[in-house]
């Protein structure tokens, strides 16, 4: 489900190769969703939500501190998605989880889906290559 597709990829490879390992957890999130043998995938969900977080973090700072160093005029705007995505996942409620776990697989890949390819496309693709 998770796929890192061509359309996808800026012009800077740096960020190309963060974007592909957010693709990555957000697959590992979909193949949780997936596997009816696991019963109780609440420790891996929170892992997964654990993962994507610190990730994220590290991607948003190497993208800023890069479009800082080309001056880039739209990084105020950049700063204000990257800091809704954060508090998006830090809001992720634990107990929601363990209450419906599928359930809540499938809001954090819906949510990670639809804002990470409208975030590259709309507002990453424009980020110019030094």
């Amino acid at each position: 489900m998770f796929e890192m597709k061509e359309k996808y990829k800026t012009k800077i490879p740096k960020i190309n190769a963060e974007h592909e390992k957010l693709f990555e957890i957000g697959e590992r999130a979909y193949q949780l969703l997936i596997d009816k043998y696991d019963t109780d995938k609440y420790d891996k969900i929170v892992a997964v939500i654990d993962e994507l977080k610190a990730y994220t973090i590290y991607h948003f700072n190497a993208e800023e501190e890069y479009m800082v160093s080309i001056n880039y005029k739209r990084l105020f705007t950049q700063k204000i998605d990257h800091a809704f995505f954060i508090k998006k996942i830090d809001d992720v409620n634990l107990n929601e989880i363990d209450n419906n776990q599928d359930e809540a697989i499938m809001k954090i890949l819906t949510f990670l889906n639809e804002w990470l390819i409208n975030h590259i496309v709309e507002k990453d693709l424009l980020i110019p290559a030094e």
